[in-house]
């Protein structure tokens, strides 16, 4: 199989197994997911969608955050980890949405991008989920199946993007990302990977991942 009927099928699969694809990260409004997705940053989504309610219910715009201190953010986002750095992103980055754009979020990746504690991955996925523009932010999940299905070198998460761009068309983007990750989730974990189970793999994972699970 080529690369392109390796994607081809891949696609074909999640589709089928994943019809629907909510988005994992609870929120209310671009702003809300924007947060929300900051805080993700070596976290599980369990553990944000856990810890945002109480967040949210204080400030669910960047007019009522900025009215907190980061030392009242950090004591809520505590459970989610790095809540000393986290806590005055989130602060200083509601600071500049108030003063540069009137409390809205921006829609492009470069604006995005400029804001404290937004990398590109959280920008890309802004962008994607909130504004519905074609984008594919890598995770670790998305980055580690590109290489076990050798789409990617796994050199770098830039690289493994690239690669996904374009080797997908632009129009499934943004469900597909989600596709990946929930497949990643359920059939194709980090460790304790099972063939038996992970179908897509079997069928179309890179030599060196199939022979060391028996199946090459």
């Amino acid at each position: 199989m080529t690369k392109k009927e390796k994607a081809q099928y891949i696609a074909e699969e999640l589709e089928k197994l994943y019809p629907e694809t909510p988005v994992p990260l609870q929120h209310q409004n671009p702003y809300t997911l924007l947060i929300a997705v900051l805080l993700s940053a070596q976290s599980t989504d369990k553990r944000v969608n856990q810890t945002t309610p109480a967040l949210f219910k204080r400030a669910d715009n960047p007019f009522d955050m900025v009215k907190l201190s980061p030392q009242e953010i950090e004591d809520i986002i505590r459970p989610c980890g790095l809540a000393p750095a986290k806590s005055k992103n989130i602060h200083k980055l509601s600071q500049i949405l108030v003063e540069k754009y009137n409390g809205q979020i921006p829609k492009t990746l470069k604006e995005l991008e400029e804001l404290p504690g937004v990398g590109h991955k959280t920008a890309s996925v802004v962008v994607a989920q909130a504004f519905g523009e074609p984008a594919f932010p890598v995770d670790t999940h998305i980055h580690r199946l590109m290489y076990r299905w050798g789409l990617s070198t796994g050199k770098n998460v830039k690289k493994t993007e690239e690669d996904a761009k374009r080797l997908f068309p632009k129009d499934i983007w943004n469900k597909l990302h989600l596709q990946i990750i929930f497949y990643g989730r359920e059939y194709s974990p980090a460790r304790g990977l099972k063939l038996e189970k992970d179908f897509i793999t079997r069928e179309v994972g890179r030599k060196s991942v199939l022979k060391e699970h028996g199946y090459a």
